[in-house]
């Protein structure tokens, strides 16, 4: 079996958000704790500002970054997806459409499925990350024709 999603997957989806929620959360709680006595009253910006950027975060978060499974192996005929502890295997001739989105961060390739599995209708990974951006990835594209064939 070939891997075919990106081993920043973790990055993204686990490391990345504790960095991010994080660096607010100390943006909010340096100020309140250091050179303030308790009568000092800080101004709202320091804390509607993180809180905007956190609300702000959570939401292009969820919608590109969250919904990520895990890995995706190649295994010729079918593509094996593995989030968290579970495994579902999807026939290339399970799968409608291929949509490869190359220039968001993460690159994303979502699945769309003919019938509905463990993860859905849609199944998005993370795609592998290329030194040129402005290059098509030769791995999905290859999925991609393979995909077209087992249709016909």
């Amino acid at each position: 079996m070939r891997r075919i999603s990106s081993r920043m997957t973790f990055w993204y989806k686990r490391v990345f958000p504790i960095f991010w929620f994080g660096f607010l959360l100390l943006f909010v709680v340096v100020p309140w704790t250091v050179g303030r006595g308790p009568a000092q009253a800080l101004p709202t910006m320091f804390f509607i500002m993180p809180a905007l950027f956190g609300i702000l975060g959570y939401v292009i978060m969820k919608k590109l970054v969250f919904d990520l499974v895990d890995e995706v192996f190649d295994d010729g005929d079918a593509l094996v997806v593995r989030n968290r502890d579970m495994e579902e295997r999807i026939a290339l001739s399970n799968i409608v459409n291929v949509s490869y989105s190359q220039f968001v961060n993460p690159p994303r390739v979502t699945l769309l499925l003919r019938n509905p599995g463990l993860f859905g209708e849609r199944v998005s990974f993370c795609a592998p990350t290329r030194f040129n951006p402005f290059s098509s990835s030769p791995m999905i594209d290859d999925l991609i024709r393979r995909i077209d064939a087992k249709r016909k």
